[in-house]
């Protein structure tokens, strides 16, 4: 049959290899020309026990056209062991003992294909799975709609790799492969791609190849040969998408790239000043393995180090960031005051994630809106951007860095972890095709007699640094003459000080995108978002006919915010917190607002926005 996107979700224990798998799947589809938007959705925990409910990892993946999320429930469900099955059925409520299928709660669409690994059905792996009886499916009061496909993927997999020599822990993990090739074979994906990707993933571990390729090809041919008793899909190609070449990014790498790509074009060596923390680590990963790009990554040994270096690259003349996730900007908040006293450019990525303190460090929230526009003491003004997918986590990473290096300020860039750790099609951009960068320079005229306090008409401070000869000057944390550049405690000279730069972050909305209203422009109900529930909101939209102003923007705001607001009847504030953006836009603006919120360490369900906008 032909479907315009399908929602495949890969599942199973933490062991099994559900990320991979489910990354080389939409990795194949967007070189296929298909749109994807993924969710990896793994537990917070390091390891849970093996078969357990609490243990289930899983990968979800959108396909096809028209993609925006990566779909609030499956079309196929590949479920590695019976814990699987039942948290996917179940859906949130898989810890209640006394529930059963419920289509609200369940990740399941009606007619769901549900491919399970009957060897997992042993007595031991139902009782770790919490089950009672001896048939899951009853238990879970499974409908029958549902079309439940049982393979018996370990012993296919043990099968077919009886004459590899690998050893029976080896084989067991090469599960996900056979399933993976099930899954090639139920979308008619060209195995020989999927063979390629497996040739690059295993490039340094070459004996695995083989194996890998061999029980991949396998759960291809047993899906061909058995036909398993379902249709194969047929997935429309998306029409309409640019001519390029394109891939699939996830959002911490779109990150890196957007950085390096602004190093490229400023003629700034980038510096990247930070401490591994969950789940803004592969940021840094990625910038250490770029030492050919000229990228210098120093990782520190905490937070506040990590700033304060790059506050040094800064200040000898480099395009500096820092990266981190909730916690570690609370930490970095007074070193990135002094950035902003000292005005000098800095790039902190905030990758958000369930808290406060250590939280869920594995699950996606927006709540660090407020603590990144505000959380610094003193009058302390940064300019703070959002970014709405993981393909323009890239575009996000490039204009923070333009904003800095271009207005001497800190800009701090919000993604999260759903950004971060899923994926997107992104169209890869050629460096000439991007905006220029120009670092703010230091004029000639003032050799012999700069001072850090002479400013550009938009009250940007000019940048001198060490190695400049004539430009020798100190920099500091204690206020600043307005003139002189030295230290002063002049009552009327800070608050001068206070609104000048004040002043400098405002001026930013001049060079800054208009605010757009997507979906039905004519109708009396605006739907407001920010940051990563773009295509969400995108979605619920189409779906009710009603208008959409989403923010990349958020200090400052666009200068047409205001106007774009007061046009609708009714707006509402839809955020992955309690209210955080819906409370800076009272702030300035005298607009009564309604408001969605949800905190539950997951991405917007598209069915419950719809339903609440409908009930109003």
């Amino acid at each position: 049959m032909n479907k315009q996107n399908v929602v495949v979700r890969f599942c199973g224990d933490s062991g099994d290899g559900m990320q991979l798998t489910g990354n080389m799947f939409s990795s194949l589809s967007a070189i296929l020309g298909d749109e994807i938007s993924t969710l990896p959705d793994f537990p917070a925990e390091i390891r849970a026990p093996q078969g357990t409910l609490s243990g289930v990892s899983g990968f979800q993946v959108n396909l096809g056209s028209g993609v925006y999320t990566p779909g609030d429930k499956a079309d196929v469900i590949v479920a590695m062991n019976v814990a699987a099955l039942k948290v996917c059925a179940l859906g949130s409520k898989f810890n209640d003992p006394k529930a059963v299928f419920n289509p609200a709660d369940s990740l399941f669409k009606p007619n769901a294909v549900v491919i399970v690994d009957t060897d997992s059905f042993t007595k031991a792996d139902l009782e770790k799975a919490l089950f009672k009886t001896e048939n899951p499916f009853t238990e879970l009061q499974l409908p029958e709609t549902v079309q439940i496909v049982p393979v018996p993927l370990t012993t296919l997999t043990k099968e077919s790799l009886k004459d590899s020599g690998m050893d029976n822990k080896s084989i067991l993990k090469s599960r996900n492969m056979f399933a993976l090739g099930v899954v090639c074979w139920l979308f008619n994906r060209p195995i020989d791609k999927a063979i390629h990707f497996l040739e690059g993933k295993f490039a340094k571990k070459p004996a695995l190849i083989a194996p890998n390729t061999k029980v991949l090809t396998d759960g291809y041919n047993y899906g061909n040969n058995t036909a398993l008793n379902i249709q194969t899909v047929n997935i429309e190609k998306s029409e309409g998408l640019p001519h390029g070449t394109y891939t699939s990014i996830a959002g911490n790498t779109a990150t890196a790239y957007g950085l390096i790509a602004a190093a490229q074009k400023s003629g700034k060596q980038l510096f990247l000043g930070s401490y591994p923390i969950t789940p803004a680590t592969d940021i840094m990963q990625e910038l250490a393995a770029r030492k050919d790009m000229g990228v210098v990554v120093v990782q520190a040994e905490d937070e506040i180090a990590g700033v304060c270096t790059a506050i040094g690259a800064s200040f000898a003349g480099d395009l500096a960031v820092t990266s981190t996730s909730g916690p570690g900007l609370s930490l970095k908040s007074e070193a990135v005051g002094l950035a902003v006293m000292a005005e000098l450019p800095l790039v902190v990525i905030d990758v958000q994630r369930g808290g406060p303190s250590t939280g869920l460090p594995t699950k996606t929230e927006q709540t660090d809106l407020l603590q990144a526009v505000y959380g610094r003491n003193g009058e302390c003004p940064a300019v703070v951007l959002a970014a709405s997918s993981s393909a323009n986590c890239f575009q996000f990473a490039y204009e923070a860095a333009k904003i800095a290096l271009e207005n001497m300020t800190p800009v701090i860039l919000l993604t999260d972890t759903y950004l971060a750790n899923g994926t997107s099609l992104w169209k890869i951009p050629s460096l000439a095709s991007l905006p220029a960068i120009k670092p703010q320079g230091v004029p000639d005229k003032f050799k012999g007699q700069y001072n850090p306090a002479l400013r550009d008409e938009n009250n940007v401070r000019y940048w001198a640094y060490p190695g400049m000869e004539g430009f020798e000057h100190r920099n500091i944390g204690l206020e600043r003459d307005f003139a002189k550049g030295t230290i002063s405690t002049n009552p009327e000279n800070h608050q001068k000080m206070v609104l000048a730069r004040k002043a400098k972050v405002d001026q930013v909305a001049n060079r800054m995108p208009l605010l757009k209203v997507q979906g039905n422009e004519n109708s009396d109900t605006l739907l407001v978002g920010w940051g990563s529930t773009e295509g969400h909101l995108h979605v619920c939209a189409d779906e009710l006919g009603c208008a959409l102003a989403h923010f990349n923007y958020i200090n400052p705001l666009p200068k047409n915010t205001e106007e774009v607001l007061k046009k609708y009847k009714r707006v509402v504030v839809c955020e992955l917190n309690t209210g955080q953006f819906a409370s800076l836009l009272r702030s300035q603006f005298k607009i009564d607002f309604l408001q969605y919120n949800e905190i539950m360490g997951q991405p917007f369900a598209v069915e419950r926005i719809v339903e609440f906008i409908k009930s109003l």
